[in-house]
């Protein structure tokens, strides 16, 4: 009988401490508000945060025209103090009506011996794999591997 009793008691002792832990833990439906509540803030706070990234970048555009617009200003300004100070064949090579304008002119990079970087490398001899191939490197089944590579390997 004192072993029903014990298993009583000690049962009786577990259900309150752990009645005790879930109150503390849990929190309730109070917790649940403070959780929902600072949700909301976040996501006001994500919200103004992108609408403000949105605007400085409304504003960054913005800027930016006005300076293509004051450049073109200016280039313009410089080029008809050219045509009024300068010779003809200087003036005429700045004013971009002219086709022989000093912008249009410019020299191709291939004029100036400037090319752009290849994707592949050449090959010494043409009838070659080259390293793209999908084969490029691998063994050809029931072919036997070249002696003199498999022995470079002890040579070392």
């Amino acid at each position: 009988m004192t072993i029903w009793l014990t298993g009583i008691a000690c049962l009786a002792l577990g259900l309150v401490i752990g009645a005790a832990f879930a109150s503390r833990l849990g929190g309730g439906p109070a917790r649940v508000r403070e959780l929902e509540e600072q949700l909301r803030r976040l996501r006001e706070s994500d919200r103004d945060y992108r609408e403000s990234v949105s605007e400085h970048f409304s504003a960054t555009a913005s800027l930016v025209k006005q300076m293509t617009e004051s450049y073109r200003d200016v280039y313009q300004h410089l080029a008809s103090g050219a045509q009024s100070l300068c010779s003809a064949e200087v003036a005429s090579r700045l004013l971009p009506a002219n086709n022989e304008s000093v912008f249009e002119n410019a020299p191709e990079a291939e004029e100036l011996g400037v090319l752009p970087p290849k994707d592949y490398a050449a090959r010494a001899d043409p009838s070659r794999k080259g390293a793209l191939a999908e084969d490029f490197g691998l063994e050809k089944p029931g072919r036997e591997p070249d002696d003199e590579y498999m022995n470079q390997g002890e040579n070392r």
